[in-house]
Parts: C-alpha cells; sequence; structure tokens
C-alpha cells in the first residue's frame, strides 16, 4: 500500500504529466492574442485616418498609402489568428491522444464497482468534450478578455467620456456573464446526471431487445425511456434558454452601446470637442472590445461543459496514480491460498461473503455447489481479481493478489464466465486475449483443449471468422466452448469457470471434462461454479457456499452423497440435493 505522501506524490507527477507544457503553450497563445488585438485595432485608426486626412486633404496617393498599410496589417492579424486556432485543434488532439487511453481504461474498470455502462463511457465522451471546446471559439474569446482594456483606453484617449460609456458596457456584460455562470452550473451538473440516467435506459433497452421483442414489452420499455428523455430535456430547455436569453440580451446590449457611442461621439463632434473620424473609430473599437464578453456568453454553456469534463478527467488521472506498479514476480506453480476473505458489493458495501478460507495445491480442481444468491459467483469475483477484498486474502504461491501487475497476473489466470461474452473481433484475436502477435500454436493448443477446433475450422473462415457484436455470429454452446479456449489459452496456472456447461451439449460438457483434467494433469488449479453435476466429474474437491458463508469444503466423496455418480443426476436437479444429508 503506498504511503500517503508517496500517493500525493504520485498525484502531483500524473497532472504534471497531463498538464506538461500547456503552461507554455498558454502564454504562447496569450502572446499572439495580444498582438491580434494590437493589430484589431487597425480599423479604427484606418477610419481616423481616412476621415480626418484622406478626405480633409484630398490626397489619393494617401488613400493609397493608407488602405495598402491597412491591407498589410489586417492580413498579419489574420495570419496570428490561424495560428492561434490550429495551436488550440492541436492541444485538444494532444489531450485526446494522453488522455484517451486513461479514460477508457477507466471506463472499463468502473462496471466492475457499479457503476452502469453509460456512465463509464461518459468519460470517454468528455474527452470529446475537450477537444471539440478546444476547436470552438470559445477559448478564443477567453483569451480576447484580458486585452478588452487595450481598447477601453483607446477610446479613452479619444475623448473621456466615451471611454467610460465603453467602460460601463463592458462592465455589465462582465456582470451578465457570472450571473449566467451561477444560474447554469447547477442546472449543468442535473442535465448531465439526467442524460447518463437517460443513456443508462437505453443501454439496458438494447442489451434486452430480443427480450423486449420476444416478450411484447417493448413499448413499455419505450415509455420508460421517454420519461427520462423528458425529465433530461426539461432541464436541457431551462439551460440553454438562461444561455439563450443572456446572448440575446448582450447582443442587444452590445448594439444598443454602439448606438450610444455613436450617438455621443456625434454630440461631442457638435461640440467640436471630437473629430468626425473619431466617431467612427469609438465606433468600431467599442463593439471590438464588447465582442468577446458577447462570445464568452454565447459560448458559456459549451465552456461549462468542458470544465466540469476536465474536472472530472483530472480526477481519473489522480485516481490512477493510487494504483501502485507493483514489481515482476515469477509464475506461480504451487499453490493457491484464500484466507478469512470477505467480499463486499462494490458501490453498496453490501457483505455477500464472509470469512472464506481454503487452499488448493498444484493439480487440483475444485467444485463449487450452493443454492442460488448463496456467494458462488462473488466467489469467483474475489479469486480473478474483478472484486477487491474487503478484508483477508487471496493468494498465489504466498504472494496477495493484488501484488501482482494486472498484465502479468492476466497471463496465470484463465476466466469464463457465466454470462459468456465474446469480442467484436475474430475467433483468434478473442482466444489469444488480442496479443499483438500470438503464436498460432498456442492458439490451437487451447482450441484442442476446449474440444472447439474442428467446429471452428469448419467454418467459412477458420479461426479468422468475425464474430459480431457479443459474437452473435455462433451459438450459444459455441460462443461457451470459444470463451473456454480463451480461458485455456497460454495454460494459465488457475482456471476459473462458472457455469462452464450452461450451455453446453453432451459433446461439449465431455470436453469440459477433459479441459479440467487437462489443467490438473499440467499443474494446474481449477475452480469450477456449478450447479449441473456433470460439471463436477473431474474435480477432486468440493466446497459448498451457501448463505454468504462457505459450509463445507473437502474431497467429492466426503461431502456428496455417497455413491452418486455426478454425470447420472438430470440436469435440472438443484445442487443442494447432492449434498451429503446430516444423520
Amino acid at each position: 500500500m503506498a504511503k500517503p505522501k508517496e500517493l500525493s506524490s504520485a498525484k502531483r507527477r500524473n497532472l504534471a504529466e497531463l498538464t506538461r507544457g500547456l503552461r507554455g503553450v498558454a502564454i504562447f497563445l496569450f502572446l499572439v492574442s495580444g498582438m491580434i488585438n494590437i493589430l484589431a485595432l487597425t480599423g479604427s485608426l484606418y477610419m481616423m485616418q481616412i476621415y480626418d486626412r484622406a478626405l480633409t486633404s484630398g490626397s489619393i496617393p494617401t488613400l493609397l498609402l493608407l488602405s495598402a498599410l491597412a491591407a498589410g496589417l489586417y492580413l498579419f492579424q489574420g495570419c496570428f489568428d490561424v495560428i492561434r486556432s490550429q495551436v488550440l485543434v492541436r492541444v485538444g488532439a494532444r489531450l485526446d491522444k494522453k488522455i484517451a487511453p486513461l479514460a477508457h481504461r477507466v471506463a472499463i474498470d468502473m462496471p466492475r464497482f457499479g457503476f452502469s455502462t453509460s456512465e463509464a463511457l461518459e468519460r470517454g465522451r468528455d474527452v470529446d468534450t475537450v477537444r471539440g471546446f478546444l476547436g470552438s471559439q470559445g477559448p478564443s474569446a477567453l483569451f480576447d478578455l484580458p486585452w478588452m482594456p487595450i481598447y477601453l483606453v483607446f477610446i479613452y484617449f479619444l475623448h473621456p467620456l466615451l471611454g467610460a460609456l465603453t467602460f460601463a458596457g463592458a462592465f455589465v456584460l462582465t456582470i451578465m456573464t457570472v450571473v449566467s455562470e451561477v444560474l447554469t452550473k447547477r442546472l449543468s451538473i442535473a442535465t448531465r446526471k439526467a442524460a447518463m440516467a437517460r443513456n443508462t435506459i437505453a443501454d439496458c433497452n438494447a442489451r434486452n431487445a430480443e427480450v423486449l421483442k420476444a416478450m411484447g414489452f417493448a413499448d413499455r420499455a419505450v415509455s420508460r425511456f421517454n420519461i427520462a428523455n423528458g425529465e433530461h430535456l426539461e432541464l436541457q430547455t431551462k439551460a440553454n434558454d438562461i444561455t439563450g436569453n443572456f446572448a440575446a440580451v448582450s447582443r442587444v446590449l452590445r448594439m444598443l452601446l454602439q448606438s450610444a457611442v455613436l450617438g455621443l461621439g456625434a454630440y461631442l463632434t457638435i461640440k467640436n470637442e471630437l473629430s468626425a473620424g473619431a466617431i467612427i473609430a469609438c465606433s468600431v473599437a467599442s463593439a471590438r472590445a464588447l465582442a468577446p464578453v458577447d462570445l464568452a456568453i454565447g459560448n458559456w454553456k459549451s465552456f461549462i461543459a468542458a470544465r466540469m469534463a476536465y474536472h472530472r478527467l483530472r480526477d481519473t488521472v489522480v485516481a490512477l496514480a493510487s494504483a501502485d506498479e507493483p514489481m515482476q514476480l515469477p509464475a506461480p506453480k504451487n499453490r493457491l491460498t484464500v484466507e478469512k476473505a470477505t467480499i463486499a458489493v462494490p458501490g453498496t458495501g453490501q457483505i455477500v461473503l464472509s470469512d472464506v478460507s481454503f487452499e488448493l495445491e498444484a493439480g487440483q480442481a475444485l467444485g463449487v455447489i450452493g443454492p442460488s444468491a448463496g456467494g458462488k459467483t462473488t466467489l469467483v469475483r474475489a479469486l480473478t481479481g474483478i472484486w477487491p477484498l474487503l478484508r483477508g486474502s487471496a493468494r498465489l504461491d504466498g504472494a496477495d493478489l493484488s501484488q501482482w501487475r494486472e498484465d502479468e497476473i492476466g497471463r496465470h489466470i484463465g476466466y469464463l464466465p457465466q454470462e459468456v461474452s465474446l469480442m467484436d473481433a475474430t475467433i483468434e484475436e478473442n482466444i489469444c486475449r488480442f496479443e499483438p502477435q500470438p503464436d498460432y500454436r498456442k492458439v490451437v493448443e487451447a482450441a484442442k483443449a476446449a474440444g472447439v477446433h474442428e467446429m471452428i475450422v469448419k467454418l467459412p473462415d477458420g479461426y479468422r471468422t468475425q464474430l459480431g457484436p457479443q459474437g452473435s455470429s455462433l451459438s450459444a454452446g459455441q460462443r461457451q466452448r470459444v470463451a473456454l479456449a480463451r480461458a485455456l489459452y497460454g495454460n494459465p496456472f488457475i482456471v476459473v469457470m462458472d457455469e462452464p456447461n450452461s450451455n453446453l451439449d453432451g459433446e461439449g460438457e465431455t470436453a469440459l471434462t477433459a479441459a479440467i483434467e487437462g489443467i490438473s494433469a499440467r499443474g494446474g488449479i481449477t475452480v469450477v461454479i456449478a450447479h449441473r453435476p456433470s460439471a463436477l466429474v473431474a474435480v477432486d474437491l468440493v466446497a459448498i457456499v451457501q448463505g454468504g458463508r462457505m459450509v463445507a469444503f473437502g474431497k467429492k466423496q466426503d461431502i456428496m452423497t455417497p455413491g452418486l455418480q455426478p454425470q447420472a443426476r438430470p440436469a435440472a436437479e438443484e445442487p443442494q440435493e447432492l449434498i451429503r444429508r446430516p444423520a
């Protein structure tokens, strides 16, 4: 376990890595924005010179020279604007490249701890939100805001009253921006939560499409979605109304201010306190001074969304810093030891399995039986590291699972879940677990060990057959056997199977028995969760889990009813009927 100071140091290092180089980029963009805003005074100065010099003198050469100079300055301004835009786009791409893999890693882990798929995928959408904002006009407005005083000073030097009027308008618009922030912040958070709730229902409906169709309650599922969608739309409408109203008011105020500047300028000109060219210059400069505020208000919703997304991504990086990278350990080959393991459901904290202890030596196979909801699948999740232990330990050759690097321990554990889910890839890629350069001999060996090689080679594309989403191109039994081959790939030391024969026919169950015997023969350890007794033919030890506890553990002949042959038992019979009855 990392010490608090070490953990804080790791967090700081991760945050520093996340923001490395961005401070220099921000300073560069700030200076470029200064050049853009200084050059934006070209229009005001050009108007002054045209009205006060070229028109009064009637000099064509003066007009041409002023026009050429203004065109050149406008060209420089456009170049700096392009540079700023391209830099912001590349900063967004850089952040995406750096954060997206981390966010996706967290998204993979979140469902293990009770989060919905939509909540997990929100991390990926956060990356898109930040990158999209950096590529919009929002950041340009934020970089332009600090340079507003340039225009205010310019107008003030033309006449103090015009400067004061422009400053008052800028102050009012700034207050409106702050008020918009206060009013929309809470609504934005509520809207995001409502969107996640809606997306969770949509994801649930999509995953259960077959059930909805077959049992005819798709309309009710859609109605449930409509209710959640209505709540989201109501909140989003309120947030959009606030943002839109403030944006409209800001535009009206800006136009009103421009007219007020022209009117005041005309009055001062009549009083011989201002030239005609200065009137136009003040109007142009005041419009430019208030444009960033107007643009910021118009993009405030996206700014808030990007800020919230960045904070969540920053928390993601900090969370990953808490995972200390353990030292590499040698491959386990002797034993699996579970000592007083207590497991709670992540998120709720409800304890579902308490004080489980047992030890398995190399070559042994354990069958775990018991009534439904007794804690069998919870034990599987603890042995494979899917759920952390609340108390106690699970050790391979004396080393706790937490001491193993995740990529290393994955090579020593094979896992066949109760709900088989294959990746949308080829059979080969599924079996080899996406190894970059898989050894075809290991792939074939795993397939043969699972008794599925002959089935695979009879497919049109063999091992290169694309399975489609959730492995939909195969039957349930075929998917389970391919998943078994994936669990056996690389001859892992421990293989954990949860209901491995739930979809298997007689041939498949024979292959399963042979696979368990093969694991024992090569010195591996097998843990089989079973309801159907035919899965226990090749095990030599049996444990009974019920009521959240392991109530019995021992040799199969001592635990199960004497003389009972598991393979002769009806498949639908409950496992508790296999338990020896007390005298």
